[in-house]
This record gives C-alpha cells, structure tokens and sequence, in this order.
C-alpha cells in the first residue's frame, strides 16, 4: 500500500492484496450480493449519514443501489450541482464533526472534478473517502468513453488509493479506507470501482469498523517518554515562552490540554489559520493569528520568544515569512503526528512525534507527577511586553463616512452570531475574518494550504448538513462566490439554512492588494468589473431569498433579518473597493516586518537582547552575544 506517512506511492497492485484484514467477532453469514451493495451497506456500517455527488453512466449501478438504500432510510444523498462542491462540502463535513467524510463522481470528467477537492482536503489534513466510478474492467486503459485514470491523476494528493477489481474486496477496502483517512494524520482516501464490479455478484461478508490490521502501518500516538520530559525542563525554565497551534490541534481534540498547559505556565498562544478555534480568542493569554496576515502582536511575540512550542503546526511560509529569522532566537519543541512534519522546515531542539492530544496529556501528567509548583513570575515581564503591543498595534475597524468597510461587515456579522459555525471563501475576506471572528473549536472552516477559491459555499452547506440545529454563516468575496455559485440550487432544493455574505469590492480582493503593493499598480485582470452579476436576482433565479446593503444604516437590521430568515439567505454587501488586509508581511520578509503598521520602536531594555545560552546580556546593537558568540 501507499505509504502514508511518507506519502512514498507503491503500484496499484496494492488494492488487490489478500485481505489482512481479522474478521468481525460476530458470526455474519454471507449473502448474495452486488459489488454496488456491498459499497453501499459498508458506509452505512461506518456510520455515514450523509453522501455528497452527482451521478453518471460508470457509477449508475452505485447509485441505483444507494436509491434502495434512501428508500429504507439508512442514508441520504445530496445531489450537488458541480463534482467540485460535492469535495468541499465532505471535507467541511469532516472539520465540524470530527467524522470522514464523503462524496461520489462518476468517471471521466466527473472524477476529475473532484481533484481540487481532494487536493483541499490533503493539503489541510482532512479525513475523506471519494468513491469515483470507473469504466468496466475490460475498457480500462482503452481510452473508453469517459475513461480517466484517476488513480494516477490522484496519487499525489491523497493519502491512499484503491481499484476494486474484484467485488469481494469492497467491504475490506472500504473498512481500511476509513481507518486510514482517519488514523494518524487525517486524509482523503479514493476508491476507484469499475461498473461491473458495482453489478457483479458475490458472497458477501461485511467487515465491521475496526477490524482491519494493515502490517507495516503503525502511526505513532505515544509520544518518546525522553523527549516528554525534555520538552518539560524547558518549558519550566522558559521566560518567554510561546505556544504555537496549528490544525493538528483540531484534528486531535487537543484543546483542552492546550488550555490547561497554557495556564499552567502562563503562556501566550498563537494559531495558525488552520489552528483558529483550538484556543480560546477572547483569553487574556490569547495573540490571536500569526503569519503573513496575523496580529502584530503574535508576529513580534514569536519574533522575540525563547521558546516556541509547535503543537500539530507545520511551520509553512505563510506562517514563517523568512524561514531562517522565523523564531531565531528560540529553542523549538514540535510535537506533531505526522514524523514527516518534524524537521522539515525548523529542526527543533526536542522533537516529539506522537498524537498532539496524548503527547500534552502525558507531558500534563507528568508535571503533575512531579508536583512542581510554577513561579508565574517568570513570564510575567514577558506577557507585560505582549499586553503593550497589543495596545500599541491593535486589529482596527475603518469607518468611513461615505462607504461601508470589509472589516464591519465581519464584526457586525461575528457580534450577532457569536456561536456560529463560519466558513470562508479565500482572499481578503478571509483573512479579515480570520482577525475579527472569535471562533469556538471546528467552528472555523476555511480552505488553507491550497487556498481553493470556491470552497465557502459548498463547505457552509457540508457542515450544516452535518449539524442541522446549528447557524452556519458563509463569509464569501463576490469574485471567490462566482467559482461555485451554482450550489445555490442545492441549498434551495433541500432547505439547507446557510447564511452567504459577500463582501463585495468588485475586485479579486487580494490579487488587487498585491499588484498595488508589489506591481506598481498594474492591475491586471483582477477588476470583476464590468459584468458583475446582480446577486439578488441570482439567488431568486434559484429560488434563495437575496438581500443588498450598500449603506452603513442599512447593515445592522440586514444582518438580523438574514440570520432570522427560515432558509438560505445571500446577502450581497457592498464595500469600499481598494481597502487592504493590514498587517501584511511581505514575501522575503521577517514576521516582525510588517506592511500597514508604524515602525516597531527598538528594545530600550537591556534584558531584551539575554542570551539564551549563557544568560549574558547585551546591548541592543549586538547580533551575536559577546560572551559565547550564541546569535541573538
């Protein structure tokens, strides 16, 4: 099989192994069955309620048989209107619950729609299994009508990939699939399936969730004893510490740990954007979001910490701006799930590969153990400097007197549904509300590593069918809502109560923003503008209460008439056209260089340049220390 931690693929020969799988410790009696029902009645063993996709000629025998099985009630089907929104709205599926999700394509086309889904989802670690269908055995590799190797085209992207080529294999495949998109670190798992595989016979025999045993695949949950307690000496001896959290804290649970050791230890948190959610915002111990559009308190406490604590983070550009001065003057503990992570970017003092919730459980536990009693003095300077940057340079709200800016928009949005689930489209709009939404765990869902312009909407209506009794509100830029638009029709087919605000500049926001920065204005073909279409009489074409506010008066009661509104609602709002996201680093740049802020005054206090090898201290002017020759 491919291997999944290293992401090393093997040939596909794999999906057609000897089942290693231990049978149930039920005696199940085989029946008579098509390869199709075998698919169908092994996620519903895995416990799928919900299925994202859209039919086609190679998966019909799929879908005649999920017919029967909508018709008992054992799941439901929600037919998208593009391949591409049936892959966000299962890998949002997947962030608000913690559970895999699912979607279906047919083959050809409707597997290649998928990709960029899939590759959302690899790239932000989420566990999804994708069933695409296939032509019939015998075509394979005959360029047959709507033949596509989308094992081959995938193989990058996911982290494994199955052709059932022959029916009895579907129940194992299905059962490893799930434990592998959901064990260590989470990921997409495509199982391509033939035609006449789904309309073969066999005896089939089920295989129970959790009773597979894959040889060779082992992910690492306790993290080295060793390394535990050398991440504990120093966190102990730490004066300016700093937690640094990142997806792998959601994907764990892990935020409750993190709270008890943040408090325990008086240290300031961080998140990166993945991380939003796994530490509470509103906590005094709180710098909010690092990186390129982060606090610029977070930037410059990372800047100036002593010790940087990764948990579950994977030290990305975005986040680290100019990798070689990012956290240069701190010893770095990473622990992360995934042994690939460690090391890679940042080569840490104490590496600890482990699952990020275990890991900090036990490191709590010792510390415990131990009946250490932390002198909170310790930090207390440290959190003094962060509470003066946190006045000095705070997030701001424009307010003009002829137009509405972005920023308003989200606050007013975030202060009226506090407890909202939020998902974004990807520009502006998104980092703006990245900064002013204080989100709860797995109440923030945006796409991050690869950035998918057109995953707001359908991701909105994965999580609310996934938790129908929650409000889920879609931040969205009128030029990323155009990417997926048509998803309209499936929110108004099923009554999916998703609330859809575009933060409307007519402009692709952030390509804007860079050009004028970096391009000496040469605005090319980022103007939306002329051919704009009217967003409330699209939403109404598709049978979606559509709602305009282009004055400041005008926004308060929209908002609430949205939010009160029984059924999806987009809400178009016209904003001020050339505002920019601030703080911005720039590429190439240090994360204490930030666009948009007034130059950072240099340290006045000589402890600020102590080295952290010998403890010597130094004046403001020194870059290596004049006792042991340690880069300050």
């Amino acid at each position: 099989m491919q291997d999944v931690l290293s992401g090393s693929p093997t040939p596909a020969t794999s999906s057609v192994q000897p089942s290693t799988s231990t049978p149930s410790s039920r005696a199940v009696s085989a029946i008579r069955a098509t390869g199709a029902f075998a698919l169908i009645d092994s996620l519903r063993r895995h416990g799928v309620k919900h299925i994202f996709g859209y039919p086609g000629g190679a998966i019909l025998p799929i879908y005649d048989e999920l017919y029967r099985a909508e018709e008992r009630g054992d799941l439901q089907h929600i037919l998208v209107r593009h391949e591409q929104g049936a892959a966000h709205a299962a890998d949002a599926y997947a962030r608000a619950t913690g559970q895999v999700g699912v979607c279906f394509g047919t083959s050809g086309p409707g597997a290649t729609n998928l990709v960029t889904g899939i590759a959302n989802a690899q790239m932000d670690s989420i566990p999804m299994v994708i069933v695409t269908g296939q032509v019939s055995r015998a075509a394979i590799g005959s360029d047959a009508f709507q033949e596509t190797d989308i094992y081959g085209i995938t193989l990058p992207i996911v982290k494994h990939s199955y052709v059932v080529r022959d029916p009895r294999d579907t129940a194992r495949i299905v059962a490893e699939a799930f434990y592998i998109a959901r064990s260590g670190r989470p990921g997409p798992v495509l199982i391509d399936i033939p035609k006449d595989v789904g309309l073969e016979e066999h005896d089939y025999i089920p295989v129970e969730p959790g009773s597979v045993r894959l040889p060779g695949y082992r992910p690492t949950v306790k993290g080295n004893p060793r390394q535990v307690v050398q991440a504990l000496r120093l966190i102990r001896k730490a004066k300016q510490p700093l937690l640094y959290v990142g997806g792998g804290a959601i994907a764990a649970d892990a935020h409750k740990e993190i709270l008890a050791l943040a408090e325990r230890y008086h240290i300031p948190v961080t998140t990166t954007l993945m991380g939003k959610g796994a530490f509470n915002e509103h906590h005094p111990l709180s710098v909010g979001m690092l990186g390129m559009h982060g606090t610029a308190y977070a930037n410059y406490a990372v800047s100036d910490c002593d010790l940087l604590i990764a948990v579950g983070a994977r030290f990305d550009d975005r986040v680290t701006g100019k990798l070689d001065e990012f956290a240069n003057r701190a010893k770095v503990i990473h622990i992360d799930v995934d042994p690939a992570e460690v090391g890679k970017n940042r080569i840490p003092e104490v590496p600890i590969v482990g699952d990020v919730r275990y890991v900090l459980a036990e490191l709590l536990r010792r510390d415990s153990e131990d009946r250490y009693d932390p002198d909170p003095s310790l930090t207390q300077d440290w959190l003094r400097r962060i509470d003066s940057w946190k006045q000095d340079y705070p997030l701001t709200v424009p307010r003009y007197s002829d137009r509405i800016s972005p920023q308003e928009v989200i606050v007013e949005v975030g202060r009226q549904a506090p407890n909202a689930f939020f998902t974004t489209d990807v520009g502006q709009h998104q980092m703006w509300s990245a900064q002013f939404l204080k989100c709860g765990p797995r109440k923030w869902i945006s796409s991050a590593g690869l950035g998918t312009m057109g995953f707001g909407m359908p991701a909105a209506m994965g999580a609310k069918v996934a938790l129908p009794d929650e409000q889920v509100v879609c931040i969205s830029g009128d030029a990323s809502f155009q990417m997926n638009l048509q998803e309209l029709g499936t929110l108004a087919q099923y009554g999916i109560n998703v609330k859809t605000v575009i933060v409307n500049n007519a402009w692709q926001g952030m390509v804007r923003q860079w050009q004028q920065t970096f391009y000496e204005e040469r605005y090319s073909c980022s103007d939306m503008q002329p051919g704009m279409p009217d967003f409330v009489k699209l939403a109404e074409a598709f049978g979606v209460k559509g709602m305009i506010v282009t004055e400041r008066e005008q926004l308060q009661d929209a908002i609430a008439e949205m939010l009160a509104h029984d059924g999806p609602v987009l809400l178009d709002v016209k904003v001020a056209r050339e505002e920019n996201c601030y703080p911005m680093v720039a590429p190439g740049k240090s994360n204490a260089q930030m666009l948009g802020l007034p130059e950072r005054p240099q340290p006045q206090n000589r402890a600020d340049l102590t080295c952290l090898n010998c403890g010597a201290q130094n004046s403001v002017d020194h870059k290596f220390c004049s006792e042991c020759g340690t880069k300050l």
